[in-house]
């Protein structure tokens, strides 16, 4: 059985404060229409650009050109320039504050998150300049004309919203059910007991550019194993979980986690897949959850989640 599902945003998520197209979130402050920070008619720098790339290519020894090799994108760099204009000079250092507190050099990446024509994307990100000219205008009336930059170390744009799809187990299907306490075989109505389970989800990612998911195995199980159906690369730990444990995947960072806190990385058998090489290609993936058991536990389960990834 599988169930495919979108996670309701929080206020946590990307994007959770914007209301309109042009605006912008980063580290809690919403910038653009209808706050004081309106976004530059020059607009965002690298949002849309396709990040520069790094590439394996060999150059061919006795011909023209190269061999080719493989690409890899570099870090997306994300400029804008931002008025700052609070409502009055009573509310400008209020204003200065906020702007400061959100675009300070501390901490690790967070979303930034961008909402145009409709769409709202994301990527982490970290500040890496932020320039505020104190003119004549700041003086007078708190108003200046800042210039931000962020960088984004994953150059991949990402949906505001998360999916998740969860499979259970295959189960077969028992088929007809005899009832035979005279000797009569069959009975009318014919029982055909319940449906069997193919134990697949398929993962649509709608983006152009693969996504790494997080994938949760959830305990009863022996050996739980998740199998890309296109071309046989699977998850697979040789390791047994109980009624409540949870064996977190996160394929991008490439850990494994039993109940959120230890280790269980050197349980990959030999059959699997390095964990950052398993990912969801742009348009629809199948996916199959199977494990080791005789008996398949209805409560066992695998729980994937991820992103739509843009360039």
């Amino acid at each position: 059985m599988a169930e495919i599902t979108e996670t309701k945003r929080d206020k946590r998520a990307p994007g959770s404060l914007i209301t309109r197209d042009g605006q912008i979130q980063w580290a809690g402050l919403l910038m653009g229409p209808g706050t004081p920070y309106e976004i530059d008619r020059t607009g965002l720098t690298g949002w849309d650009d396709l990040p520069a790339l790094d590439t394996g290519d060999i150059p061919r020894p006795d011909q023209h050109g190269s061999w080719p090799g493989a690409r890899w994108a570099q870090p997306r760099l994300v400029g804008a320039t931002v008025w700052l204009l609070p409502p009055s000079i009573a509310d400008a250092r209020a204003v200065t504050a906020a702007f400061r507190g959100a675009t300070g050099a501390d901490g690790g990446e967070q979303w930034l998150a961008v909402r145009l024509h409709g769409e709202t994307l994301a990527v982490r990100a970290r500040i890496s300049r932020r320039v505020v000219p104190q003119d004549r205008g700041y003086v007078s009336q708190g108003t200046s004309r800042a210039s931000l930059q962020w960088t984004a170390t994953d150059p991949r744009r990402f949906g505001a919203m998360e999916r998740q799809g969860r499979a259970t187990l295959p189960v077969s299907e028992p088929g007809l059910v005899w009832d035979d306490p005279g000797g009569l075989g069959l009975s009318w109505p014919l029982d055909w007991g319940g449906t069997g389970g193919a134990g697949t989800l398929t993962a649509v990612n709608a983006g152009g550019a693969p996504a790494h998911p997080v994938v949760e195995f959830h305990g009863p199980v022996r050996r739980p194993t998740l199998t890309r159906l296109s071309d046989g690369r699977r998850l697979q730990y040789d390791i047994v979980l109980g009624a409540g444990d949870v064996l977190t995947v996160d394929t991008e960072v490439g850990t494994v986690l039993l109940n959120g806190t230890a280790s269980r990385l050197y349980t990959a058998t030999s059959q699997s897949a390095p964990e950052q090489l398993f990912q969801l290609e742009p348009g629809s993936t199948g996916l199959a959850f199977h494990s080791d058991d005789a008996t398949p536990d209805p409560r066992a389960s695998a729980l994937v989640r991820w992103r739509d990834a843009h360039w």
